[in-house]
């Protein structure tokens, strides 16, 4: 069917433009609730739908095979290992504790709904991804697993439906623990007030506005090219055609992280900003391909899939942070990185006013995010064979 825009040039109007205005309505409390990601994806599902834009097209297998991975190696350029050092025993095991649970749940729940949605082992290393680090996880895992437009667009909406009361709870937690007698008696373990004022030695760096400019963009993109470059090459000889994507988005991580050791590549600022901004350009095309009817038809499912992770991973988290006697504190900020990302996690302790625990959610979210590509493909492929698909 004809639609109003439909050549090339035209085409990438409309989706840059929607980037643009995805990114801007972001100063509104409603759009800010929904995140740029999916409120570009909803912008692009209306226009399809409404037949102004097509829902195929060769400029969209474009923007796929570009954005996508350019958007992977320049946000894991800011993954600095040294911060590790930065996390002490019991923040490590929380750590360990989260990335384990949101496993082990989508494994489980990846075999028990696997056969009963479409690309459900799929969708199941996408929970992993956008629970270990966010959206770009999820989004990086489903190009890597070749998942179709309509489960990428189900997977975000039902990660929506489920994942912004979990976050809402997330940043009330703290208060309510506090002031809870039966909470306290059941985990008596928690900083002081005074450890939590403390910032001691540490400064907020990871938390200030940076400054970037066209020179930061320049080098970003270049090395951004060069990695996905080596690792399209390496994933060609070194896998078969079954696992190849896959492949080769384990492989763009593992060289984003090493070269993000590098001392001049540390000193480069912006690359989340400019990474989420070509993650952007592809999901208004997965929103372009949305088909409302079969959409709403398979959203039911996966966002039951989506509850039955969330709930199982809190509940298995807690009873294994608990058998560790880990303060509660760290055990909120874990899970609050992994559902989200490391500047959610900041801002819940930022909220709470736990001072001397902002800088240790940042990095909990930005080591959570570097482990999801991993363990949601490796997820992904063991449904898969499990259930034989």
């Amino acid at each position: 069917m004809k639609t109003l825009f439909s050549s090339s040039d035209t085409l990438l109007v409309v989706i840059f433009a929607i980037v643009a205005i995805g990114l801007w309505v972001q100063k509104f409390k409603i759009f800010k609730s929904l995140g740029p990601a999916l409120t570009v994806i909803i912008i692009g599902i209306i226009l399809s739908n409404l037949k102004v834009v097509p829902t195929g097209h060769e400029v969209y297998g474009v923007l796929s095979g570009y954005c996508i991975p350019l958007s992977i190696a320049i946000m894991l350029l800011s993954m600095d290992l040294q911060q590790i050092k930065k996390l002490t025993k019991e923040p490590l095991i929380a750590l360990l504790s989260a990335l384990l649970s949101v496993s082990i749940m989508a494994l489980i729940f990846g075999l028990v709904f696997g056969g009963k949605i479409f690309e459900g082992w799929k969708v199941a290393g996408m929970f992993v991804g956008t629970y270990t680090g966010g959206s770009s996880n999820l989004t990086a895992i489903a190009i890597g697993l070749n998942a179709a437009s309509d489960t990428i667009a189900s997977a975000n909406a039902a990660d929506y439906v489920i994942g912004i009361p979990t976050l809402v709870f997330m940043f009330a937690a703290p208060a309510i623990l506090k002031n809870s007698k039966a909470f306290n008696k059941l985990w008596p373990y928690h900083h002081t007030e005074e450890q939590l004022l403390d910032t001691g030695d540490d400064d907020t760096e990871l938390m200030a506005s940076k400054e970037w400019s066209i020179k930061d963009i320049a080098w970003l993109l270049a090395i951004g090219f060069v990695i996905v470059i080596i690792a399209t090459t390496l994933a060609s000889m070194l896998f078969p055609e079954s696992f190849r994507s896959a492949g080769r988005i384990i492989l763009i991580t593992t060289l984003a992280i090493i070269t993000a050791q590098i001392p001049a590549v540390k000193k480069l600022r912006g690359n989340f900003d400019l990474g989420l901004y070509l993650a952007l350009l592809f999901l208004v095309t997965i929103g372009f391909a949305v088909d409302l009817k079969q959409f709403f038809g398979s959203t039911f499912y996966i966002t039951l899939f989506c509850f039955c992770v969330i709930a199982g991973c809190i509940i298995l988290h807690l009873l294994i942070t608990r058998l560790f006697k880990i303060k509660y504190e760290y055990v909120v900020l874990s899970i609050a990185g992994c559902i989200a990302d490391g500047p959610t996690a900041a801002l819940v302790a930022s909220g709470a006013q736990w001072k001397s625990l902002i800088n240790i959610g940042l990095i909990m979210g930005v080591v959570a995010g570097a482990c999801g590509n991993y363990l949601g493909i490796s997820v992904a492929y063991a449904i898969k064979a499990i259930l034989g698909l």
